[in-house]
């Protein structure tokens, strides 16, 4: 029996790979680095520039990152399915295919970390190790959750959309313990809690793609005031990343209020869809789409190490890394710059680690009605 033709869902490609690129360009454009008596040391505007916050509810992208990683899971475990692989070869292959080159990575920083603290004492070493490889953190809530697969697939099989009801409730509940009861340790348990919801919600992606255009306008309300009344409750920040002088954040640990961004978000892209769509079949865009997908992995997993080449040449050239607290308007007007540096740096990395990428298609998901 021949299988049905398959064709790309371009808008996917497009939000994993904006997804990544959003966080990358984060991380280059709005990084402060001082220096201190113990070495470098990150901070952020945000926490200098009154107002800034609101933006982060549209470039904080890592809800929709899941979202749309547990969508192409489901597509690629029912497609390996077919072909008769089972669920322990299929996880397996998932986790090795990421896991490899983030450990690589970790293990080449880690060595020049010894290497550079031993040949030339310079105990501040291992604060450079930490910074270029801190970003890898939500890799590793990634792999749990492939390795978590086979149950979230019987839970969305038996359960269906009750999941989701439980894990958001599970989510608050652990913000109550936490911020209630003073049970701080507790909120390390939504890591896990609210990225599976995000990665569990992708399950329901066509069915969501199906609905009516009034739904994602409903969905992107619902979310918005969910996103006013948790923020202006007094409880949460306004932030969706780490502020300096903010009592705690909602991203390390996560808190419910990601749940609340992640309705927020997946209503927005719903809402842009018929106008994306378009734009991603005019010639020039589908091949800026294919690019930035090929090179996408790549560059998240090598940003930083292209970040720490760019600050370094400019330390020795300059002997400065630009930090300024609080952000002057010459550090403003330098953000082109701040991105343009490591991005050279960068190239020759996801060049040769990205030209002989293969992509993982995704399913043709109807149009809206």
């Amino acid at each position: 029996m021949s299988q049905p033709n398959v064709q790309r869902d371009k808008y996917v490609d497009w939000l994993r790979a904006l997804s990544l690129i959003v966080v990358v360009v984060w991380h280059w454009a709005f990084t402060i680095l001082q220096w201190k008596p113990e070495g470098p040391e990150p901070t952020s505007p945000l926490g200098f520039t009154s107002g800034l916050w609101i933006l982060t509810w549209l470039l904080q992208v890592l809800p929709l990152f899941f979202y749309v990683g547990g969508h192409v899971h489901l597509l690629s475990w029912n497609r390996a399915q077919a072909r008769g692989v089972g669920i322990g070869a299929f996880v397996w292959r998932r986790i090795r295919a990421l896991a490899i080159p983030a450990l690589t990575l970790s293990g080449v920083w880690v060595a020049v970390g010894a290497i550079v603290t031993w040949a030339f004492d310079v105990p501040w070493m291992w604060r450079v190790v930490l910074l270029v490889l801190s970003p890898l953190w939500f890799l590793a809530v990634y792999l749990v959750l492939i390795a978590l697969l086979p149950v979230a697939l019987w839970l969305h099989r038996h359960y269906d959309v009750l999941v989701l009801i439980w894990l958001g409730g599970a989510a608050l509940v652990v913000d109550v313990l936490r911020f209630r009861y003073g049970l701080e340790a507790a909120g390390w348990l939504n890591m896990i809690i609210v990225w599976g919801l995000a990665h569990q919600a992708g399950f329901f992606y066509d069915r969501i793609v199906i609905l009516p255009r009034r739904y994602d306008v409903a969905v992107l309300w619902t979310g918005l005031f969910s996103l006013f009344g948790l923020v202006y409750s007094g409880i949460y920040p306004g932030s969706m990343v780490g502020v300096p002088g903010d009592k705690w954040s909602n991203m390390a640990p996560p808190t419910f209020v990601i749940v609340a961004l992640l309705l927020f978000q997946i209503g927005l892209v719903e809402v842009l869809r018929p106008s994306m769509e378009r734009v991603l079949e005019r010639p020039g865009w589908r091949r800026v789409n294919e690019t930035i997908n090929r090179f996408a992995l790549p560059l998240f997993l090598f940003h930083t190490t292209g970040m720490a080449i760019a600050l370094g040449l400019v330390w020795w050239l300059f002997g400065t890394l630009g930090g300024e607290v609080p952000p002057t308007i010459s550090w403003w007007l330098e953000r082109p710059l701040a991105i343009l540096g490591p991005l050279v740096c960068t190239l020759p990395v996801i060049y040769l680690f990205g030209r002989n990428r293969r992509r993982t298609p995704a399913e043709k998901v109807p149009d809206k009605g």
